[in-house]
């Protein structure tokens, strides 16, 4: 509908009617709600919450600190960048910094934020932020206890093959490789 502007009204957003918790874990939750729409039909959502997490893109000599890992939902290997999530209360910044040490090894001096997303608004309200790590320095790799990780530093080349090859396959290492991608070409992340 258009008003006199001529411009398209905003539809109304979808009003809760009632919320079903389904699933409480440790990383998750999961809950059903039920809408009214515009127009007063109602439709149910599945929604998973998180607390969301924090990415970091880290170089070193011109090669991108990265983990290997075992992802279960997807039944294979997986070459990452460090990431983990929020603590209640926590900073991003303090996350990225944190899982940056824990998993790689690597500190870094300065942290610098480029991009904050949605994984996947369409049922989950994930809020992942991803950082740029400056002045790298030797830390303390110390993985969670339930975390088999493989540290490599890789080149740009690689990094374009791993994606060709599935061996990266997750938005926020994608998100960070073209992210190194236009810092190549014009000297900025963003």
């Amino acid at each position: 509908m258009n008003n006199r502007s001529g411009e398209k009204e905003r539809q109304e957003p979808e009003r809760t009617v009632r919320t079903e918790p389904v699933f409480q874990g440790r990383l998750i939750s999961l809950q059903v709600d039920t809408v009214e729409l515009p127009g007063g039909k109602t439709a149910t959502r599945e929604i998973v919450r998180h607390p969301g997490a924090a990415a970091v893109l880290a170089l070193h000599d011109d090669r991108l600190i990265v983990v290997e890992q075992y992802r279960k939902p997807l039944g294979k290997m997986q070459i990452e960048i460090p990431a983990g999530k929020l603590e209640p209360g926590e900073d991003p910044m303090e996350t990225a910094r944190r899982e940056l040490e824990e998993e790689t090894g690597w500190r870094a001096e300065r942290l610098e934020p480029l991009h904050a997303f949605y994984t996947s608004p369409g049922f989950a309200d994930e809020k992942l932020y991803l950082y740029a790590a400056y002045d790298l320095s030797r830390g303390t790799f110390a993985p969670d206890e339930d975390e088999h990780l493989n540290v490599d530093a890789i080149t740009f080349e690689q990094a374009l093959a791993y994606i060709r090859e599935g061996r990266i396959s997750d938005a926020k290492t994608i998100m960070a490789v073209q992210a190194w991608r236009l810092q190549r070409l014009t000297g900025s992340f963003v």
